[in-house]
C-alpha cells in the first residue's frame, strides 16, 4: 500500500539556519521591520530568496526590498454587506488611488483572530499605513504596526495607541432621540419614553449612543425604562428575538424606537410585520444608520448618516502629514430628511 510522504513545515528557525543568521532577523525581514533593525539589504534579500524557495513567503516581498516606499495602504473592515462599510471601502479606494497609493482591503467579520491574521499579512507586504476599521482590538493591531515601524489609524471604533477617527455617536444619538421624542409629543400629546434596540453594549459606539439616548430623555424630564435598552447584538435575528421576548413578557411595547443600525432595523421591521403587534399605529423609528430605501417607509422613520467622506478626509489628512498622536477625532453625522442631508449641529 502506498503511503503519502509527510513534509515537515518550514519554520523561521529552518530559514535562519539556511540563511546563516538568527531567527529574530528572519522574523524582522518577513514582517517588514528589517530596516528598523538595520539589517542589510543583502541579508534581507537572501532571507526572502530562501523563504521563497522553501515556500514560506510571498514573492512580492523581494521586489519591495528594492523600494524606499511600497506605496501600499491597507484597510481592515468588519463587513462588506452593509451600506456604511461599503461606502467606507469605496471612498477609501478612491482617495488612496488619487494619492498614488495602492489599497489592499480585507473583511475580517469582527473576528479577532482574522483581524490579527490580516494585519500580519499586510505588514508582510510592507504597507505604509494600516487602517483598522471597526476592529475588535485596535490596540493589538497598533502594537503590531509600531513593532514593524508602520503607521496605523483607527476608523469607526477608537483605540488608545493610534489616531482614531469616529462619528460623534453621543451627539448624533442625542439629536436623533430628541427628534423622535418631538414626533412622539406631536402624535400622542406628550413625549413617551422610547425603546433602544441593537448593537453591543460593550462596544464604544453603542455605549455612547445609549448615553446620548438617555441624555435626550433627561433633557425633557422623561424617564428611561432600563429594561427597554436591548443591546443584544447587531444581527437582524437578535433584534427580532429581543422584541419578541419583550412583547411576551410585557404585552405592549413603546410607541417609538431608537434602532442602532440598518442591520438591526431589518430584524425590527421583520418582527413588526410578522407579529402584527402594531396593528393600529406603526411605531415611530429613529435609525442611527442610513439606507435610501427607508424613504419607502414614510415619515414614521428618521435616519442619521455617518459622514464617511468627512471621516476619511480626516484619515488622509493624518496620512498626508505623517502625524502620529493618539488623538480621537469625532465627526458629526448627518441627518437625512427626504433626499436632503442636514448637518446635526
Amino acid at each position: 500500500m502506498n503511503q503519502k510522504k509527510l513534509t515537515k513545515k518550514t519554520t523561521i528557525y529552518d530559514l535562519a539556519e539556511l540563511a546563516g543568521t538568527s531567527a529574530s532577523a528572519v522574523s524582522a525581514v518577513l514582517n517588514g521591520s528589517w530596516k528598523k533593525r538595520r539589517i542589510s539589504i543583502a541579508l534581507a534579500e537572501r532571507i526572502n530568496r530562501i523563504a521563497d524557495e522553501q515556500g514560506y513567503a510571498v514573492n512580492m516581498q523581494a521586489s519591495l526590498l528594492r523600494r524606499d516606499n511600497s506605496k501600499i495602504i491597507g484597510m481592515i473592515v468588519p463587513k462588506y454587506d452593509n451600506r456604511y462599510f461599503g461606502s467606507i471601502v469605496e471612498t477609501f479606494e478612491t482617495m488612496a488611488r488619487a494619492r498614488g497609493l495602492f489599497p489592499i482591503i480585507t473583511c475580517t467579520r469582527r473576528d479577532p483572530e482574522l483581524e490579527i491574521e490580516a494585519a500580519r499579512a499586510m505588514l508582510s507586504y510592507q504597507v505604509e499605513w494600516l487602517v483598522a476599521t471597526g476592529a475588535t482590538d485596535p490596540d493589538h493591531i497598533s502594537d503590531m504596526c509600531i513593532a514593524a515601524g508602520v503607521g496605523s489609524l483607527n476608523l469607526d471604533l477608537p483605540g488608545t495607541k493610534a489616531p482614531s477617527i469616529i462619528s460623534d455617536n453621543f451627539g448624533g444619538a442625542r439629536e436623533l432621540t430628541r427628534r423622535i421624542l418631538i414626533k412622539s409629543k406631536h402624535e400622542h400629546g406628550a413625549a413617551q419614553p422610547l425603546l433602544f434596540i441593537g448593537g453591543r453594549a460593550s462596544d464604544h459606539n453603542t455605549s455612547e449612543r445609549i448615553r446620548g439616548f438617555r441624555a435626550a430623555h433627561q433633557d425633557i424630564g422623561v424617564r428611561v425604562d432600563e429594561s427597554h435598552i436591548l443591546a443584544s447584538g447587531y444581527a437582524p435575528e437578535k433584534a427580532e428575538g429581543s422584541l419578541a421576548a419583550l412583547a411576551t413578557s410585557e404585552g405592549h411595547l413603546p410607541s417609538g424606537m431608537f434602532v442602532n443600525s440598518t442591520i438591526s432595523l431589518e430584524g425590527v421591521m421583520r418582527w413588526i410585520k410578522r407579529s402584527g403587534h402594531y396593528k393600529e399605529q406603526s411605531p415611530l423609528i429613529g435609525c442611527f444608520d442610513w439606507d435610501p430605501f427607508a424613504d419607502l417607509l414614510g415619515d414614521k422613520i428618521e435616519m442619521v448618516r455617518q459622514d464617511v467622506q468627512g471621516m476619511l478626509t480626516e484619515i488622509f489628512t493624518i496620512i498626508d502629514s505623517g502625524a502620529s498622536s493618539t488623538t480621537v477625532i469625532q465627526v458629526p453625522p448627518i441627518f437625512v430628511t427626504g433626499d436632503q442631508p442636514v448637518p446635526v449641529y
